[in-house]
């Protein structure tokens, strides 16, 4: 699930960055300007899927930590409710 998740999110980085570009570039470019474009394209590209990377793993270890945390009550009401149950059977 992880995997597909980032991919979304780098396929919706993708077309952000895509999608965010004012005008179509003139098809009359010397040759020596279209390999800067593509470059500084895809490193505008990597930038985006990296912070968007980084903003699924931060929300991950919220979700986590947050799992965590509710496992831990869970069980500790689990606990509470034997010893209730143990309690009412002695008495």
């Amino acid at each position: 699930m992880n995997k597909s998740l980032l991919l979304t999110t780098l396929v919706a980085a993708v077309a952000l960055v895509a999608c965010g570009q004012k005008e179509e570039a003139p098809a009359a470019q010397s040759t020596t300007s279209a390999p800067a474009a593509v470059t500084e394209a895809a490193s505008e590209a990597v930038g985006a899927a990296e912070s968007a990377a980084s903003a699924v793993a931060e929300t991950a270890a919220d979700a986590a930590s947050a799992v965590a945390e509710t496992a831990a009550g869970a069980a500790s009401a689990v606990e509470n409710a034997a010893e209730a149950a143990a309690s009412a059977v002695k008495q």
